[in-house]
């Protein structure tokens, strides 16, 4: 029998605010954290508006000399990982440190530090490129500060599936658990990229929202009106633990993670499966992998991007899956309030989920105001929903057709 594992830590930080408990109230509020873009001239983009975190001082969570030698994408990181070691009143000493690891995603990493560097090449040739250039960009640069941070010398990876990233690394860490190769993995995802290049790049393609004169009212999944997603930023991180090694120190326990799915679409390089096959077999894998049916699921997290294709095809493959219990799930996309934080998504996402589990409360999906006839299910419209959440599935799904699912069951003794 695999161990039991469960969630003793939450750290998020969003545009719905930093630390968790400022973005449990936000979405139980149904707030919108979409705004205009700030951190660069838009004016002459198609897509003017983003998720950005407010008012993150990264000197509150790292060293000043520190601070230059990261990528904003890995600030974020640490203080999300920051929010949940301390949530899950977690010590990492000298004799379980080996036993602790981090597993931490992301889909783009450091633009912003490639494109500052690639700005000083071009005005001051080779030698004005910072030394901290390459340490401080790379992705798998999240996870080892962390674990340096924190002195996790335990399993250290960082998973780089496009929107699935940050579900694929904590899935990937849910396994490591269970293999019994370490008992503690600090598990997620980052992202920042509202770059000129970043922001620039997912326009050229059409994917964004251009309702850039109503930000709060863009993101607007399963709505028949829905034009594009908003580009989001932060970072989502959960502590998993083995079950009696959360028992024995006394942790908190919001949830118990008990399946993980993995699929391809094997498709098209953007674009999801056209009959839902992608996204209907993550979901079966996550529940076959904890040996449940689907009439035992309440609530979806979906990937709801607020992209006309994607919710969609997600909704095909829901009903696909579920049949006729479909109607009886509640469905929300929180990237409704948070917009789309892209490889951080899934650590977001899951967290939020957890969250749910714990306080048995279906998070809204906000802006639902004309229905779409291709999206015909219960979406938890505009207001958050006091309700029984027994087992919750959290959706997401990447560019290149790569797909993850997580399945958390409420934690009983």
């Amino acid at each position: 029998m695999s161990r039991r594992v469960v969630v003793t830590g939450v750290g998020l930080v969003s545009p719905l605010g930093i630390g968790t408990e400022a973005n449990w109230k936000a979405l139980c509020a149904g707030r919108s954290g979409i705004g205009a873009i700030t951190r660069f001239d838009a004016s002459q983009f198609s897509a003017r508006i983003a998720g950005e975190v407010q008012g993150f001082d990264p000197l509150q969570f790292i060293e000043k000399k520190d601070v230059k030698k990261m990528d904003v994408f890995i600030q974020l990181a640490i203080a999300a990982s920051q929010f949940a070691v301390d949530d899950a009143k977690l010590e990492v000493t000298a004799e379980n440190a080996t036993r602790v690891g981090v597993f931490i995603a992301s889909g783009i990493g450091g633009f912003s530090t490639i494109e500052r560097e690639h700005r000083a090449l071009l005005e001051g040739g080779p030698r004005r490129i910072s030394p901290f250039f390459i340490p401080a960009a790379i992705i798998n640069l999240a996870a080892g500060q962390v674990s340096i941070r924190f002195g996790a010398k335990g399993p250290n990876s960082a998973t780089c599936t496009a929107c699935s990233a940050s579900a694929h690394a904590i899935g990937d860490a849910l396994e490591v658990i269970r293999r019994g190769k370490a008992d503690v993995m600090i598990a997620g995802g980052s992202e920042s990229a509202i770059t000129p290049m970043g922001v620039g790049g997912f326009a050229a393609m059409r994917a964004l929202s251009t309702r850039n004169d109503e930000p709060s009212r863009a993101s607007r999944p399963f709505d028949r009106d829905r034009d594009g997603f908003i580009m989001g930023e932060g970072s989502g991180v959960i502590v998993l633990e083995e079950l009696e090694h959360a028992r024995g120190r006394g942790a908190p326990i919001y949830a118990e993670l008990v399946g993980y799915g993995m699929s391809a679409d094997a498709f098209h390089i953007t674009a999801p499966s056209e009959d839902g096959d992608g996204g209907m077999r993550v979901m079966a894998s996550a529940l076959e992998d904890a040996g449940v049916g689907i009439e035992a699921v309440d609530y979806i997290n979906a990937h709801g991007t607020s992209t006309p294709y994607n919710d969609k095809l997600e909704t095909l493959a829901i009903r696909r899956l579920f049949g006729e219990h479909a109607a009886k799930l509640a469905i929300s996309s929180t990237k409704s309030m948070t917009g789309h934080l892209l490889g951080a998504a899934g650590g977001l996402e899951a967290g939020i989920t957890a969250l749910a589990v714990r306080h048995q409360v279906a998070p809204p999906t906000i802006n639902y105001e004309t229905p779409d006839p291709a999206c015909d299910l219960d979406y938890v419209p505009n207001t958050a929903r006091p309700m029984k959440i027994t087992y919750a599935l959290s959706n997401s799904f990447g560019f290149g057709g790569t797909n993850g699912a997580l399945l958390f069951k409420r934690y009983e003794e």
